[in-house]
């Protein structure tokens, strides 16, 4: 008789249409689930790389080059600042690159970069000075912050831009080449009055 009643209310179910919710509802569960666990993994992922030795690199490089101006001083040095300043954006694009894994927030970094080099450029001491309102190493720490704490508004930005990026990067290395070439010519000029 339990065989029965079973079979007919799992008929009466059926035919009201209960099995539906039912079956629904564990849908919805199995989707909560799912995204209890991404966030899980989202976080375990972003604690592991604010905990790394890169990332706390780059926020204090961050912290030294622009917001204690260390970048503009070192671009009075002729040659080896510009270099060294060069060398400390590595860890930038070693972070985006390696540890965030994002190709926009890396094209986004370099660009950048390359900004601040293009700036740092120019000749006669002006790009050193319009050197100390370019701040690309905070910038370049807010994107890669952005990305880490999955911050929509930063992450939009970013892979928005991210084709133009690529274009304004061929851009400014051709900028940054004229630059240079220009700074030679200028160079072998003035040297030219006192040989």
């Amino acid at each position: 008789m339990s065989e029965f009643q079973s079979s007919r209310r799992s008929q009466a179910q059926s035919e009201l249409g209960l099995n539906e919710d039912i079956r629904q509802e564990q849908k919805v569960e199995l989707a909560l689930q799912k995204e209890e666990l991404r966030r899980a993994e989202k976080d375990a992922k972003r604690q592991m790389i604010e905990m790394s030795f890169s990332y706390r690199l780059v926020q204090g490089i961050a912290k030294w080059m622009d917001k204690y101006f260390l970048d503009p001083i070192l671009g009075f040095v002729p040659g080896v600042g510009d270099f060294i300043s060069t060398v400390f954006v590595l860890p930038f694009i070693y972070v985006s690159a390696v540890k965030v894994r994002s190709l926009p927030l890396t094209l986004a970094v370099v660009f950048n970069v390359l900004k601040d080099a293009a700036i740092g450029l120019i000749p006669f001491w002006i790009g050193n000075i319009a050197d100390f309102f370019n701040r690309s190493y905070l910038q370049n720490f807010r994107l890669i912050v952005g990305y880490v704490e999955d911050d929509r508004d930063v992450i939009n930005e970013v892979n928005r831009k991210a084709v133009w990026t690529a274009i304004l990067i061929v851009i400014f290395c051709v900028i940054i080449y004229l630059l240079v070439r220009l700074v030679v010519l200028i160079t072998e000029w003035i040297g030219g009055w006192f040989a």
